[in-house]
């Protein structure tokens, strides 16, 4: 019985030092970390701009995708799916 409590506070040990190890790691090292996290956000938003991003290049002009449908241009709040306030007076 001795033998397995000794096993166990050994992996118990590797454990906690592995946990505080890792902490103090991120610790240490939380700058260069969310610089790394900084860059990887601006390529991935700077790649999704495609043709018309840093590079320069000019927005497509006339997108229909922008315009609410026509139903929907005379009742703003019909486009949220909400219903419209009571007046109390």
């Amino acid at each position: 019985m001795q033998k397995v409590i000794n096993v166990l506070a050994i992996a118990s040990t590797v454990v906690s030092t592995a946990v505080v190890g890792s902490g103090l790691y991120v610790y240490v090292n939380r700058a260069s970390i969310i610089d790394g996290v900084k860059s990887q956000v601006m390529d991935a938003v700077t790649g999704s701009l495609g043709g018309f991003g840093a590079a320069g290049g000019a927005l497509p002009i006339g997108s229909p995708d922008l315009a609410p449908p026509a139903d929907q241009a005379a009742a703003p709040s019909a486009g949220l799916g909400l219903p419209a306030p009571n007046n109390p007076f």
